[in-house]
């Protein structure tokens, strides 16, 4: 085992492209119950347990989306937020299931074809 620390300091913040800001922003305050520290027209930024969770405008057409990246939202009751966020206009991209050791993990497509993954693990403390 090395000595070194890690150069890494750990998650920071996850950024969803949206055609829409306004939107996105009405969207994401619903999908996570809270509201922006930092709302700007080319960013707008959300204190998501000390993580952040941000939102910037995109041209593309959503359907040219690629899956590449996914960040898990740790969750406490993986139906209660699954079916919040179906209700708000997510489809889904992975049910709920176990992974093993009770560790629970989904995900959906916002509104934007961006990918929200969510995880309930009772083994993860911060």
């Amino acid at each position: 085992m090395s000595d070194k620390k890690s150069l890494m300091l750990g998650l920071r913040t996850t950024i969803y492209m949206v055609s829409d800001i306004v939107e996105g922003t009405e969207w994401y305050s619903k999908a996570f119950n809270t509201e922006p520290y930092f709302n700007e027209p080319f960013y707008v930024g959300f204190n998501i347990g000390g993580y952040e969770l941000g939102l910037q405008s995109e041209e593309r057409d959503i359907d040219s989306k690629t899956e590449n990246v996914f960040s898990y939202w740790g969750v406490n009751d993986m139906q209660e937020v699954y079916q919040h966020l179906i209700n708000l206009g997510a489809t889904e991209h992975e049910a709920p299931n176990n992974v093993g050791d009770d560790i629970m993990v989904a995900s959906l497509y916002d509104p934007w074809k961006n990918i929200i993954g969510i995880i309930y693990n009772p083994h993860f403390k911060l």
